[in-house]
């Protein structure tokens, strides 16, 4: 049984479920006293039977570490939850709280009543204020307490996991001051969380081990859980080349399609690194840390390392974190990696945690506040017993006078509540106004901007023998990556049915899959003339004098990835996606075709 002061920590993960008995140290450490951990299967076709394995589970847990009742914290996985950084004007520390609770109704793709919601500022001694804000449905919160009550525990607390890394990584690394990378690969998520300094920004993606269990399920023809059974037993990633030249033809075979299936992990990292650099304003990590369950597929590691050029490390969460008699040592060395969320709980109630986040399920709020009037009602009662002596020949007409102030006050709030229902509904129709009048703000913006853009292309293509023929705006395009980005708008847009339309955002999938607008595609044709014999490569050339004497909308560079280095100036076979540069005209070609693709100097955001 932990004890009353020790921290009972709970990770909920996609496949993983641990718990862990924390006792405090005198100087703010910890000391992990027991822990354990059971596993479901995260089979997308079992779904539905999740919660009630989650409640079983939980239960078998808190039998094994003999926890009878208790209080516990528990963390929700990244992918459950909906986070916002958003950056805030210069405000007093008092007027925080409400400038964030408007930020929150803006932010949170729901009624704001119906969620569990808290905030926490990032770097207070930064000199722009940003703050973290996480939100989860109420019901979706509720339901994974119930699982917590139904093994006779309670709840002291509800972290976001994202977080609870941070901490758990700030604590045991105090001495790493340059900008890194904590990628936690889960069952059917990664969380990223960037840390630099005091500072970070997290972000989950939909890619996991699950991810890879499916691949060779397809691949192989076989169900889940037998694939599952393979990646754990036989599984690698093949490296390439000589790698596989000494494993047996079945094995190797298996190694490729494991990697195949991890394939988009580093390229969905990289875009984020992209878009944290360029949206939040963050530096490109030097270096990464794994962890989570994905962390122990063989040679995950290198093939990180191979594919996005930074040195990678397995993350150690107990790095200063003391361990009590009766643990297995060299097991707890092999699970290190896992413990990152648990850390971070324990860190949570030993005080000394760097970042805060409380998602406060109903049940737990009712409490709460019930504990609060505590105090009062028994005041109130003491002071009633003690008038109920003194004055006992006044019962009577005391009890009448209460019973005239109550009937007045119950008048007198029948008589407000017309107005406050009036109230209410006008200041829902003030934050739908609201709503729309910055959604046409900045519509109107981006209009502008786009003028601005298609006047500098007019003022590029000005000669008689070059016109354009079209101009597509690309999503996420990899400068210099020409078969990279998708066309903004979608092919047979003219023909779309009504409500259909035709942008790759409405159709892209889950959401933050598509970030911005960063690239133009421009097709056209050219023809020869006395004084212009080759017209289309003249045009690049006031473009890249354009894009050097400054302000344009374009750039022609590509940023560095490590410190120090200098932009990339791109080549123009890194610029023309389709070149014809001799026009036949005894084949009957009137125009040479040209296909050219810009960058854009500021991306515009879809969200």
């Amino acid at each position: 049984m932990a004890d009353a002061d020790a921290t009972i920590a709970l990770n909920i993960g996609s496949q993983r479920i641990s718990m862990a008995v924390f006792d405090n140290t005198k100087k703010g450490g910890l000391i992990l006293k027991n822990y354990a951990s059971s596993a479901i299967l995260a089979d997308p076709a079992m779904e539905a039977t999740r919660p009630a394995q989650v409640r079983s589970v939980i239960g078998e847990l808190a039998q094994q570490l003999k926890i009878t009742k208790g209080k516990i914290r528990y963390s929700i996985p990244g992918q459950s939850i909906f986070t916002r950084f958003v950056k805030l004007p210069p405000l007093d520390e008092d007027d925080l709280d409400q400038l964030v609770a408007y930020e929150a109704q803006q932010h949170v793709p729901f009624p704001i009543d119906e969620v569990a919601w808290d905030w926490a500022l990032i770097d207070p001694d930064g000199i722009e204020k940003e703050v973290v804000i996480v939100a989860i449905k109420s019901d979706a919160l509720t339901e994974v307490n119930d699982a917590v009550i139904d093994a006779n525990l309670g709840t002291t607390g509800v972290d976001a996991a994202p977080m609870a890394l941070f901490n758990a990584f700030r604590y045991n690394y105090p001495e790493e001051s340059d900008p890194v990378l904590l990628v936690d690969v889960g069952a059917k998520a990664t969380t990223l969380v960037y840390v630099e300094g005091r500072r970070f920004f997290s972000r989950s993606l939909n890619i996991g081990g699950a991810t890879i269990t499916s691949g060779i399920s397809k691949e192989y023809g076989i169900s889940f859980a037998e694939a599952e059974s393979q990646k754990v037993t036989n599984g690698m990633i093949s490296l390439g080349g000589n790698h596989v030249a000494g494993l047996d033809e079945a094995t190797a075979a298996l190694a490729t399609v494991v990697r195949n299936s991890a394939t988009r992990l580093p390229s969905e990292i990289s875009r984020t690194n992209n878009f944290y650099r360029s949206q939040h304003g963050g530096s490109a990590p030097t270096k990464i840390y794994l962890a989570g369950g994905g962390a122990n597929l063989p040679y995950l590691q290198e093939f990180l390392q191979e594919k996005i050029k930074l040195p990678v490390e397995v993350f150690n969460p107990l790095n200063r974190v003391s361990v009590g008699k009766g643990i297995d040592v060299e097991q707890l060395g092999h699970e290190a990696h896992l413990f990152g969320e648990l850390v971070g709980l324990g860190l949570r109630g030993a005080g000394s945690a760097g970042i805060e986040i409380d998602l406060v399920p109903a049940a737990v709020q009712a409490k709460r506040d019930a504990a609060k009037r505590r105090p009062i009602l028994i005041s109130a009662a003491c002071l009633f017993l003690l008038g109920l002596g003194a004055w006992a020949g006044f019962q009577a007409y005391s009890a009448k006078i209460a019973n005239e102030e109550a009937n007045k006050r119950e008048d007198d709030l029948q008589v407000l509540q017309g107005p406050a229902n009036k109230i209410k509904k006008l200041q829902g129709a003030i934050d739908e106004l609201d709503r729309v009048g910055t959604a046409y703000a900045s519509s109107q913006l981006g209009r502008v901007n786009w003028i601005n853009t298609i006047n500098e292309l007019k003022g590029y293509f000005v000669r008689d023998n070059v016109w354009l023929a079209d101009m597509q705006p690309m999503v996420d395009y990899q400068t210099g990556e020409m078969e990279s980005g998708a066309p903004y708008v979608e092919d047979g847009f003219p023909g779309a049915s009504y409500g259909d339309t035709g942008l790759v955002r409405q159709k892209g999938g889950a959401e933050g899959e598509i970030s911005s607008i960063n690239a133009i595609k421009i097709s056209g044709f050219w023809r020869e003339s006395p004084e212009m014999q080759n017209a289309v490569n003249k045009v690049l050339e006031k473009i890249r004098e354009g894009v050097g004497n400054g302000g344009s909308a374009f750039t022609l560079t590509i940023e560095p990835e490590g410190k120090g280095e200098k932009p990339v100036q791109l080549q123009d076979d890194q610029i023309f996606a389709a070149f014809v540069t001799t026009l036949n005209e005894d084949e009957g070609m009137l125009g040479a075709p040209f296909t050219m693709v810009l960058p854009l100097a500021q991306p515009v955001p879809l969200n």
